[in-house]
């Protein structure tokens, strides 16, 4: 039971970083962040050009060999302090920008500012230990470029880089905007790997809770119910902030990519569905655990007070014939009046156990006929 219980999905939170009246546009970072590592990819209808480096000379060498193409530079790791402000300095990005990119902590959202856009999404994925992490994907949207930040160095992104590599479809050539798109669709659908081994957790439990229940019932359920929580918390503002991309006037959005990010719209509703779904769930399953640890102490209760009733009577009835009120004087011959004749009387210790035993069987008779004991 216990190896079972370790499978399922857990949540795990991290500490806040910054300090109570910081000034803004402060960048923290924190002590256990990754060296960051570049890659480059640059890319038009003809070619695909990458590269790899982990400093800002790499992308600026890149723009120079590859300035007819658009590029996406993936940055894994956000342990470099300079390199942030470096790109922060060279592309004309705003410090309260810099400060949300730094500052892991940030609800998915869609900014606007004067030559580029700003988007930050939640990305859920589960560790070796089976624990829901909630990491920060940030993207930063220019013309002909499209720069994304993320806190480790786990490649989420095989697929939009297959796709790049094979060039088919509008990958190529609708633009950042349609990257952004790309990248952000992929978080999406990640959530919904993620909820069915959620849906997969809530099957097992449910069936334990019918076969054998105990109290890792209630746990299991609860680690799960937080996990949809966490999940719920990403995709709400997730669904805003698509909403907010298909709204946006910005140039770097084009039309093209918001009949896309209207499919992405549509997956955020169904996420959310079934993330309601699964969390109403998991109340049902402890609630019901509880009602069933109440029903099983109120059928123990039962027995007992069973047991419990048949005895009140046997031991009223020992308890008078063990008072021994003589019914003979001291002299052994004054007859004491209104004291125990019974004592006296031959084979009264059948008559006493006869009397006890008829009344445990009608009490038991009783209980019989009002079906106490069909449901037990």
């Amino acid at each position: 039971m216990e190896t079972k219980s370790k499978r399922h999905i857990r949540s795990k939170t991290k500490r806040r970083l910054g300090n109570v009246g910081d000034s803004p546009g402060m960048i923290h970072i924190a002590e256990d962040a990754l060296k960051p590592h570049i890659n480059i990819y640059s890319y038009n209808e003809k070619e695909l050009v990458t590269s790899k480096g982990t400093n800002i000379g790499v992308i600026l060498e890149q723009f120079k060999k590859c300035d007819q193409h658009t590029h996406w530079i993936q940055i894994n790791g956000l342990g470099d302090i300079k390199l942030i402000e470096e790109i922060g300095e060279h592309l004309q990005i705003n410090p309260l920008v810099l400060e949300d990119i730094t500052s892991s902590h940030q609800r998915p959202k869609f900014e606007e500012y004067d030559h580029y856009v700003f988007a930050v999404s939640r990305i859920m994925h589960l560790n070796a230990e089976n624990e829901l992490i909630n990491s920060q994907f940030s993207a930063i949207v220019k013309k002909n470029l499209i720069i994304s930040f993320e806190e480790d160095n786990e490649d989420r992104f095989e697929a939009v880089k297959n796709r790049l590599k094979v060039g088919k479809g509008a990958i190529r050539t609708a633009g950042p905007g349609y990257m952004c798109y790309a990248l952000t669709d992929t978080i999406i659908d990640q959530y919904f790997v993620i909820l069915a081994g959620i849906g997969d957790n809530l099957d097992e439990v449910e069936d334990q809770l019918y076969v054998k229940a105990d109290k890792t019932i209630m746990y299991d359920a609860q680690h799960l119910k937080r996990s949809l929580i966490m999940m719920r918390r990403a995709s709400w503002p997730e669904r805003d902030k698509v909403n907010d991309m298909i709204r946006t006037e910005s140039a770097l959005i084009t039309p093209e990519v918001k009949t896309f990010l209207r499919d992405a719209y549509d997956h955020c509703i169904q996420i959310m569905d079934l993330i309601e779904s699964y969390k109403e769930i998991t109340s049902s399953i402890i609630d019901l655990y509880l009602s069933m640890v109440s029903n099983r102490m109120n059928e123990i209760m039962k027995v007992l007070t069973i047991i419990s009733v048949i005895f009140i009577p046997l031991t009223f009835v020992a308890g008078i014939y063990g008072m021994n009120f003589s019914r003979v004087g001291a002299d052994g011959k004054t007859i004491i009046p209104d004291n125990m004749p019974e004592l006296y009387w031959p084979h009264a210790y059948v008559y006493a156990w006869a009397l006890m035993l008829g009344i445990a069987g009608t009490l038991l008779y009783i209980f019989w006929k009002k079906g106490w004991f069909t449901r037990l």
